[in-house]
């Protein structure tokens, strides 16, 4: 893979991550507000569990930019599934993280189109990335084959 899209793919998976990282605020807080309700203190919107999602979908999606962007060297795929690979989990990593913090923030899940427009746009998101992470890793299993 190219370095410069390597670098690109290091840069998204680096700030995907401290997104990531993040969320793991508003978690935190909504995980103490949980266990106890009376304590007075900050109450994040939305629920543990969409924090948590939030959270983990950064670490996640960013800790797989960085290892396929580091395995990129392995891989033999043409200048255009390297742009498929790297673009497409870019996107992924993006649409998975901004859908998983409009979820706790707006109330919404993001699993059918419809429910008002922040679920619509959580569920376009999450089926973007889908499509995108399908692609992408099949042409990294696709380059990871391949002889030389």
């Amino acid at each position: 893979m190219n370095e410069r899209l390597q670098r690109i793919m290091i840069a998204n998976g680096a700030l995907v991550f401290l997104v990531g990282m993040g969320a793991g605020f508003p978690f935190g807080f909504a995980i103490l507000a949980e266990a106890a309700p009376d304590a007075g203190g900050w109450k994040p919107p939305g629920d543990v569990r969409g924090w948590k999602m939030a959270h983990l979908e950064g670490v996640l999606n960013g800790l797989t930019l960085i290892a396929v962007a580091a395995a990129g060297d392995k891989l033999r795929l043409s200048p255009r599934l390297q742009s498929l690979v790297a673009w497409g989990l870019i996107i992924t990593s993006w649409g998975n993280m901004s859908a998983s913090i409009i979820g706790p923030i707006f109330g919404g899940r993001g699993l059918e189109f419809g429910g008002g427009v922040s679920n619509s746009i959580m569920f376009v998101l999450f089926i973007a990335a889908v499509f995108t992470v399908i692609a992408s890793m099949g042409a990294v299993f696709k380059g990871a084959i391949a002889r030389e």
